[in-house]
């Protein structure tokens, strides 16, 4: 597993990856009041990107580091909010093939409460045609 840029696990308040199996991931994150609006629920995009970030680690758990997983579709549904305090993003491969990939995810509070789930299609792109992408 590639280290992620200093500033990514900053921004997503990034603790530790619990998990790293392959076709699961879970990654425990600390959600601070900086990413909170109103009423000290965390915004919704920390929500899907603690969750996103999972499902791509359980991508790359499978299928190693020579291909990047790229996310075609993110589909997330809230059912609590996530406040302040450690969070779990669990994810896991549900199917799908060497290129397009069907991944399926949740972030749990400290307690266990289910906050919020996500599915995803991802699509599989060599690492050097990506690193082409953002060097050109």
């Amino acid at each position: 597993m590639s280290d992620q840029p200093a500033a990514l696990h900053e921004t997503l308040g990034h603790v530790r990856v619990v998990r790293f199996d392959p076709g699961h991931a879970a990654i425990e994150y600390r959600c601070g009041l900086h990413m909170c609006h109103s009423g000290g629920v965390a915004q919704g995009g920390f929500v899907a990107g603690w969750i996103d970030a999972a499902m791509a680690h359980a991508v790359i758990a499978k299928f190693g580091e020579t291909r990047v997983p790229m996310t075609l579709e993110l589909k997330v549904s809230y059912f609590a909010p996530a406040k302040p305090g450690l969070v779990l993003a669990e994810a896991w491969i549900e199917a799908g093939g060497s290129r397009t990939i069907f991944t399926e995810g949740r972030l749990t509070d400290s307690a266990g409460k289910v906050l919020a789930k996500a599915t995803s299609t991802i699509t599989m792109i060599d690492a050097a045609k990506v690193a082409g992408m953002v060097a050109g």
